[in-house]
């Protein structure tokens, strides 16, 4: 079976209910975002320590919950996984306990994955905003939690890797 089908060659495409749509609507963008998301965090995945196994657990685990938010954001009626949300608050309170307190606003640098984590941060409040601009019947509480928190994880990611591989922390210098 060939790859490309040109059903889609006219600025439409299916959602998982059958419906055609075009491109432009939101719903496409909202689980196009959530599979750009996906990616970044595959990429943020490439490039951790080797000595960072419990983090390569947790994202892969996202990377999976996340092709599951896109399925029900394309239409399907695919469950949610209710371990989900508790699962991200557990990681980020044990991430936090973990660093030491910061009062300044953090540069996104210090090294590759660190960086990468701060971009995987904004692509996860765009997938938010994104989703929030749905009508509610199409986006569920628990997914608006869900990229809520993550967006919380991915910063605390940065941090805990930005120790674990010793990057130097990048603050805010505001303008004198």
């Amino acid at each position: 079976m060939k790859i490309y089908t040109k059903t889609g060659d006219k600025g439409t495409t299916c959602l998982a209910t059958g419906e055609r749509v075009r491109k432009t609507d939101l719903r496409i963008e909202a689980y196009g975002t959530a599979d750009e998301l996906n990616s970044l965090v595959g990429w943020v995945r490439a490039a951790l320590p080797q000595q960072a196994t419990k983090e390569d657990e947790q994202l892969t685990y996202i990377q999976n919950r996340l092709f599951d938010l896109g399925a029900r954001l394309a239409g399907s009626e695919l469950e949610e996984d209710p371990r989900l949300i508790p699962s991200l608050e557990l990681w980020m309170d044990e991430m936090q306990a973990g660093l030491p307190e910061s009062h300044v606003f953090i540069l996104p640098a210090g090294n590759e994955v660190v960086t990468r984590c701060h971009l995987a941060r904004t692509v996860t409040r765009r997938l938010e905003r994104c989703m929030l601009r749905l009508e509610t019947h199409q986006v569920s509480d628990s997914d608006i939690i869900f990229i809520n928190r993550l967006s919380d994880y991915f910063f605390l990611l940065s941090k805990t890797l930005g120790k674990l591989t010793s990057a130097p922390v990048c603050s805010w210098e505001k303008v004198k």
